[in-house]
């Protein structure tokens, strides 16, 4: 294997060809997870199966980030992320090509194992994505790059159910499994041609090995530790977990409160004022990239963060209209949670880079107990009442937010704006002659080129 590079060492181009590649991922992943709750309509009509029995598929996909995301992380830390990425878009492929015989002789169970092999695909997509993003340039802008990523993964959650509602349920499409059939085998294609693309172009590989050297030469030394003591990447994992159940049991019920708030909204309705959701949630994950900018992750978690748990409430005990509003608001400020927890959890790391990426992805699995949760609320007492249950991971992020951002006042004093804590400990080393080489003039303009590069 060609020795790694760090993500600061790249070139402009290498730095542009490579996250533009990279971020098509995201795009992949989205339309896959857009389908799940069509899907679910869908099998309900055609196999005559119930909600609970219905949501299995949800059980499939999530349950494997719980089960193959420490495989990913152990396979690219040995083999490097562009294998990582064929690993993942194959087992994307040969999910997906699978679902055509689960459709030919009408098995549910097939298409439960499907969605768990699809699953673990994307599980070890996210590992690598995510976490090549997160270390493709500056630290400082990070959380900026991988909300832009995330946008698009966003772009297509809410794309895939357009397109693929007006092929599952027009006309004698809505109780047979033909489109379901071509509709994956597309999926499949568009696995098979990103496999394709990724095998001919090169990818720059960021080993933890060049990312330690990086810090070891600024001074920092947070990797000597063994990966257990990484507690802000613990405790990532935690928050990661948290947050993912409760968007995913947010998303899974958002429908059935709409239309339950009495204010004339039927089922139809609901569904169009979800999608609106979602494009919000996009929305949001956009600006996230603009506040990112300037202001700290972990500050800018704790507000958002804190607004999820207000707005929770909103929902759980808004009246109407008000309620309403207040599920607009929630989605709005999920937007950045999951990539500024992916962020914190996994800076910093070194040598634990790719161990910890596979292990906030870990957290994914929380959408398959969350909502569970919720669901057995909202059968029992009602719908708004079950959005106490979010409340609950929202409020578990916050703690890690707010501890995240009272950890480095501590280290390094409170601080507002975002900044590269790798740079500034070297120019504090350099500042007290530790370090021989200070940087020349055409080091700096290079280094502002790459962060204005990063910054559009």
């Amino acid at each position: 294997m060609a020795k790694g590079v760090s993500g600061t060492d790249l070139t402009r181009s290498q730095w542009a060809f490579a996250f533009a590649l990279v971020t098509s991922l995201f795009f992949t992943w989205g339309f896959a997870y857009g389908l799940l709750d069509v899907l679910n309509a869908h099998f309900q009509v055609v196999f005559g199966i119930g909600k609970t029995q219905s949501t299995l598929l949800q059980l499939a996909y999530f349950g494997a980030y719980l089960v193959f995301a420490p495989f990913a992380s152990i396979f690219m830390e040995k083999y490097g992320y562009k294998r990582g990425i064929h690993l993942g878009l194959s087992l994307y492929s040969l999910g997906a090509i699978f679902f055509w015989p689960s459709a030919k002789f009408q098995k549910y169970g097939g298409f439960v194992g499907c969605t768990f092999v699809i699953g673990c695909g994307l599980c070890c997509l996210e590992v690598a994505a995510n976490s090549y993003i997160a270390v493709l340039g500056s630290p400082k802008y990070a959380a900026a790059r991988l909300n832009f990523s995330q946008g698009f993964q966003g772009v297509a959650s809410f794309a895939g159910p357009m397109i693929a509602s007006r092929w599952f349920f027009l006309g004698k499409n809505a109780n047979t499994l033909d489109t379901v059939q071509w509709v994956y085998l597309a999926v499949a294609g568009l696995g098979l041609v990103l496999n394709i693309l990724f095998y001919f172009c090169p990818l720059p590989e960021i080993t933890g090995d060049a990312l330690a050297q990086e810090m070891h030469e600024a001074g920092m030394d947070n990797d000597s530790k063994p990966f257990h003591k990484q507690y802000h990447c613990i405790f990532g994992w935690v928050a990661q977990t948290a947050y993912v159940g409760a968007q995913v049991a947010v998303a899974s019920l958002a429908v059935n409160y709409l239309s339950e708030q009495g204010i004339g909204i039927d089922k139809s309705f609901a569904s169009q004022l979800f999608s609106y959701c979602q494009i919000t949630f996009t929305v949001g994950r956009f600006v996230g990239v603009v506040l990112l900018r300037w202001v700290d992750p972990a500050l800018l978690l704790s507000f958002y963060s804190v607004a999820c748990s207000v707005f929770a409430l909103g929902v759980t005990y808004g009246p109407g209209r008000s309620g309403v509003g207040c599920l607009f608001a929630l989605f709005f400020f999920e937007s950045i949670c999951y990539p500024v927890i992916f962020t914190l959890g996994t800076k910093n790391l070194g040598r634990h880079t790719k161990k910890g990426s596979g292990l906030i992805v870990m957290g994914v699995g929380g959408g398959a107990w969350w909502p569970p949760m919720a669901g057995a609320i909202a059968d029992h007492i009602s719908t708004a009442q079950s959005y106490v249950i979010p409340f609950s991971g929202y409020v578990i992020m916050a703690m890690y937010a707010i501890g995240m951002t009272i950890s480095q006042a501590r280290s390094g004093g409170f601080r507002f704006r975002t900044i590269d804590e790798i740079a500034q400990k070297r120019a504090e080393l350099d500042r007290t002659g530790q370090v021989e080489r200070r940087e020349s003039d055409s080091d700096i303009d290079k280094k502002g080129s790459q962060e204005f590069v990063e910054a559009v």
